[in-house]
């Protein structure tokens, strides 16, 4: 595990609102919740290694250092929204073809 991860965890709060915590350091994320396992199959090599705590669902890359951990109330209404959002429209160029004169 590279020592520059900062772990990120995301709960609701009793209002609803989305409640952001970072952590530097590992330690400090196992003194809240249990480590159940690592991960060892992500797709994203970075990930492989870090560990899986019990009642988040992750981990997840944010960005470059960030890792992401959700609890699951936040992880279903994220992917629902993200799910529902509407693809852009693209308009695609045409290309008019010379016609023989």
């Amino acid at each position: 595990m590279a020592a520059e991860n900062t772990f990120r965890i995301v709960t609701r709060g009793k209002n609803g609102e989305l409640r952001t915590h970072d952590y530097k350091h590992e330690d400090a994320v196992l003194k809240m919740h249990t480590q159940i396992g690592i991960d060892d199959c992500s797709t994203d090599l970075a990930l492989r290694g870090m560990p899986v705590f019990r009642g988040l669902i992750g981990p997840m890359p944010e960005s470059k250092g960030i890792v992401r951990y959700e609890s699951p109330e936040v992880f279903e209404a994220l992917t629902k929204e993200w799910s529902s959002t509407p693809a852009g429209r693209r308009s695609r160029r045409r290309v008019k073809i010379d016609e023989p004169v």
